[in-house]
């Protein structure tokens, strides 16, 4: 092929390569700094400990309304708990009760919460858990430990988190 019967110039295949070369870079681009920002404000690479987060805000907003049992549920991830006791003899719902009103971590009624921040923990590539920062009646720090196996809470968490 020489320059005299070199093939058209098409401008529609031109113009789609280039889209495709703006379009990935952008992408490439957008996920890396969506990846950054999850992490530096602390919700973990992309986001990746928001449900845990939103989980833990659950939680705290039914214990503010007093509906034990509804926290119960969020707490053991069970939400036919009553159905079948047996599972959860060695924590009770009347227990549960008991550590989040008069053996509360705050000494009394939560009456106010804020999630402030988390962070992936545990063995494994991914981390087997994540901890989850929480700010209650606007001063006490509580660390939540959320077990990505079943999806269930625990407080204390295995460590504190620095932030």
């Amino acid at each position: 092929m020489t320059l005299l019967n070199a093939p058209e110039f098409d401008e529609r295949k031109e113009k789609l390569k280039n889209a495709l070369i703006i379009g990935s870079g952008s992408t490439v681009l957008l996920l890396i700094l969506l990846t950054l920002a999850g992490y530096m404000l602390g919700h973990g690479w992309l986001f990746t400990n928001l449900p845990a987060e939103h989980k833990v805000d659950r939680f705290f907003t039914a214990l503010e309304a007093k509906d034990y049992s509804k926290a119960y549920q969020i707490y053991t991830n069970d939400d036919e708990f009553a159905s079948h006791p047996e599972r959860h003899k060695e924590y009770t719902l009347q227990r549960f009760t008991e550590d989040w009103t008069t053996e509360s971590p705050v000494g009394g009624p939560i009456t106010s919460h804020h999630v402030d921040i988390s962070r992936t923990d545990g063995t494994g590539n991914f981390g087997s858990g994540i901890i989850v920062a929480v700010r209650l009646n606007g001063n006490k720090k509580l660390f939540m430990w959320y077990e990505k196996s079943d999806h269930t809470l625990t407080e204390p968490a295995p460590h504190e988190i620095q932030y």
